[in-house]
């Protein structure tokens, strides 16, 4: 039988691999066999779990997350790859992503920071909040996005944003604006993936 899931304890933390290869039903039914020996593993202390190594859409994560803490009361995090291009972006999330020139900035952007290009943009980093990233095409961002991010600048509502982890107030589309604030419930799940929806009217979060 494949071993789809690795746990290995370290100091501080387990750290849980998922194997690339595995189905989201190959994973939860690996993890099903594991947590009940994962769960003889704890006592009084409460060694957090640290999960890694597969591309995890929101659904999937959540479904991963809720099984083990419906097993172990415990902190879960997550550490989806952060895979860098188009075609990355197109088998995840099965949507047709128009491929383009593409500037790559190499580090992150600080507060008061701003960067322009016609075609894609892609940030090895992260964007900090007040800073600004601005792309004709689409804006891929390989970290944290919490700063403000326009894609489509021209008028593209096929171009997407992608990010490690979405967390900022406001994403734009060619001339769509989609604000969150800090209070509502959407502004705090671990949202990756932004287009705009079938009707051109919307920007959807995944």
């Amino acid at each position: 039988m494949a071993q789809y899931i690795t746990v290995n304890l370290k100091k501080d933390v387990i750290v849980m691999k998922l194997s690339e290869k595995a189905t989201q039903a190959d994973t939860i039914k690996s993890l099903k066999k594991k947590l009940p020996e994962l769960k003889k593993l704890y006592q009084q202390e409460k060694t957090p779990i640290f999960v890694t190594g597969r591309i995890l859409k929101n659904k999937e994560l959540k479904e991963i997350q809720d099984l083990i803490k419906k097993s172990i009361n415990v902190e879960v995090e997550f550490d989806t790859p952060k895979a860098l291009g188009l075609n990355e972006i197109r088998r995840t999330y099965n949507r047709d992503v128009e491929i383009s020139e593409s500037k790559i900035h190499r580090g992150s952007l600080r507060s008061g920071q701003r960067i322009e290009y016609e075609g894609t943009l892609i940030v090895l980093g992260d964007v900090n909040d007040g800073a600004e990233v601005i792309a004709g095409d689409n804006v891929v961002v390989v970290g944290n996005l919490r700063g403000l991010a326009h894609a489509g600048a021209k008028g593209n509502k096929q171009a997407i944003i992608a990010a490690h982890r979405i967390d900022t107030h406001q994403l734009r589309i060619a001339n769509i604006i989609k604000e969150m604030e800090k209070d509502d419930e959407a502004y705090n799940v671990a949202y990756t993936y932004a287009y705009v929806d079938e009707n051109g009217r919307d920007i959807i979060l995944e």
